[in-house]
């Protein structure tokens, strides 16, 4: 018997095949290389007292703060910051990755830019914004949303059991604490469903079907 998909069996779109669990594996290895970059970025912003976080972070409505919008993503506040964003990133940026490199890249830069932006234009002038928490939300609206638009209940069920670990993190979408940018996560959300709508993945028809002739009674 030979599968379509390939030699790893079946579509890797589809739940359950060897296809699916393969690029599912090869994604979250990958987003495991993506924490130690940011835990060595934190390391060289405190030993080398370098203040990355005012130099890059997002400082709302000042010019001078406005190419935080690209940077701001990659720095934290200190390492206990860093590692309650880091099992999240890890867990949903799997996932996101896992239905395609291209997407996911041009999804991530969507949701930075949507995130930055609300933070920049809507944050306080004496704040200093840093932090991946914005993309983690983002990717959150990736996968609810395109549970909806591509009919991928997996990435529902997926939001769900995020919701389960760390539903009480998704408060942060409302302005609780002023200590936390709940512009930065209402706006990631907001980016990631943008993002799942824009990049969403298109299903074409089978091949007797797109390439039969019209017939008329």
């Amino acid at each position: 018997m030979t599968w379509r998909g390939g030699p790893t069996g079946g579509d890797p779109h589809r739940f359950g095949t060897e296809a699916f669990y393969a690029s599912l594996g090869r994604a979250f290895v990958a987003m495991c290389a993506v924490v130690p970059v940011l835990f060595l970025i934190e390391g060289l912003d405190v030993g080398l007292h370098a203040d990355l976080d005012l130099a890059a972070g997002i400082i709302p409505r000042r010019i001078q703060g406005l190419d935080g919008v690209f940077f701001s993503p990659f720095l934290h506040a200190d390492f206990n910051h860093l590692y309650s964003n880091s099992v999240p990133l890890i867990l949903l940026g799997t996932f996101v990755l896992a239905a395609g490199t291209r997407r996911f890249l041009w999804s991530t830069l969507m949701i930075i830019l949507v995130s930055g932006l609300g933070v920049w234009f809507t944050g306080s002038p004496h704040s200093v914004v840093v932090g991946a928490s914005g993309v983690i939300f983002g990717y959150l609206g990736i996968l609810l949303t395109r549970g909806v638009v591509e009919r991928s209940w997996w990435n529902v069920a997926v939001v769900l059991l995020v919701g389960l670990l760390y539903g009480w993190q998704l408060l942060g979408i409302l302005p609780t604490d002023e200590r936390i940018s709940w512009q930065g996560h209402l706006f990631g959300l907001l980016g990631g469903i943008v993002a799942a709508i824009l990049f969403r993945r298109r299903t074409e028809l089978p091949q007797s079907q797109s390439e039969s002739p019209l017939t008329l009674p």
